[in-house]
């Protein structure tokens, strides 16, 4: 049974996704988030640069570091953390605003975002999308040609860390095969999703 709000309108499902960079995570999200129409996706905010492809409010909101910090000290976040010498974070306006309308929500946040999200959302359902390995990690990122040999050998260092905590994690999708990843993701979503 899910939750019900005032009206007796069943709230929206809260999907968070978390990965090691390079694991696949945003590709897989996009495949969801396709195949799953009525998913909204979660927009978060962050201090970083934009990539070449990237576009402000589409991919994330990008905001100075100084309006971001201004956002921590008046409570607005329902979860952020500091990655890789940036700040990211999800409004909790906007998480409530879609559940409580009944709209299944699609997070793609880190792992320390995942944790402090459970604690405002503990009906959240968390997915862990694993790399087969650090070695496929590490040249999913040369690949990618996005980040320098300095970042691209933090982000491994780091990985290692967040595989550490894919315990956490209600469900674990090793991503060795893009399709199959995609299969089994769908699989829990249209489970959860259907469970009303």
């Amino acid at each position: 049974m899910g939750q019900k709000e005032r009206g007796g309108r069943t709230r929206g499902k809260i999907f968070v996704i978390s990965a090691p960079s390079g694991a696949g995570k945003t590709t897989l999200c996009t495949k969801i988030l396709a195949q799953f129409p009525e998913l909204a996706y979660s927009v978060s905010h962050t201090t970083r640069q934009p990539r070449a492809d990237e576009k402000d409010g589409v991919d994330y909101f990008f905001i100075t570091e100084s309006e971001f910090r201004k956002r921590i000290e008046n409570n607005l976040w329902a979860e952020w953390a500091q990655v890789h010498d940036n700040l990211y974070g999800t409004s909790m306006k906007f998480i409530e605003e879609k559940i409580e309308r009944g709209k299944h929500l699609l997070l793609d946040i880190d792992v320390q975002g995942a944790k402090q999200l459970k604690r405002s959302f503990p009906e959240a359902i968390t997915i862990f999308i694993m790399p087969p390995s650090i070695d496929v990690l590490e040249k999913r990122l040369k690949k990618r040609k996005s980040d320098s040999a300095e970042v691209i050998a933090k982000r491994v260092a780091n990985a290692a860390g967040e595989i550490s905590n894919s315990s956490f994690y209600e469900h674990v999708v090793v991503n060795e095969d893009l399709d199959l990843a995609e299969k089994e993701l769908a699989e829990i979503i249209s489970q959860i999703r259907s469970d009303r």
